[in-house]
């Protein structure tokens, strides 16, 4: 699953919870600032992703012509001009390995800010960070279904897109993620 800006912050409040409790690492300046450097590094990442998509979608605008008269399919077309154009962007594509390189720079950073001490092998740390990412990416679309399962059980109508959705569907997220131990 692909991260977006909104799930950022939640993902790396999962990371700081995750390190606190693994017991491995000292935090020296609390959760809040580990969490601010991986949401940094978070969305560094997300923008670089999407500063990529809207430079293949201004490519497939600007010969929009030529590709309606080849009958090209404009879908695998982006995808096609996404990952040719992925190296110069920085990004990975490939979910496993951009996790794995995200948790390394979260950890690296993490380290060079003197936010976190440990004595076991760093790839333990970065396992903790990877795990944090990909159990929330797992998680989250089961937290979606619920909340939607909850909006619906609602006698008044919330509409999708709406102000006043977003609150209801942001404020029943934040809930389930507590449940859950995610925040």
């Amino acid at each position: 699953m692909k991260l977006s800006l909104k799930t950022i912050p939640h993902i790396s409040s999962k990371i700081a919870i995750e390190l606190n409790k693994s017991g491995a690492v000292t935090m020296t300046q609390g959760l809040e600032a580990v969490e601010h450097e991986a949401f940094k590094i978070l969305e560094h990442s997300v923008k670089q992703e999407i500063e990529l998509e809207n430079k293949a979608d201004d490519m497939i605008e600007d010969n929009e012509e030529e590709i309606e008269f080849m009958l090209a399919d404009e879908r695998q077309l982006f995808f096609m001009i996404k990952k040719k154009l992925a190296p110069e962007f920085g990004v990975i594509l490939n979910y496993e390995e951009r996790y794995s390189d995200i948790s390394h720079k979260i950890l690296d950073e993490l380290y060079e800010e003197d936010l976190i001490h440990f004595e076991v092998a760093e790839n333990r740390i970065k396992n903790i960070i990877y795990n944090a990412i990909t159990d929330f990416i797992a998680e989250s679309s089961q937290i979606d279904d619920a909340v939607m399962d909850k909006i619906h059980t609602y006698k008044k109508r919330y509409i999708p897109g709406t102000d006043e959705f977003d609150i209801l569907y942001e404020k029943i997220y934040r809930e389930e993620l507590i449940k859950r131990g995610m925040e």
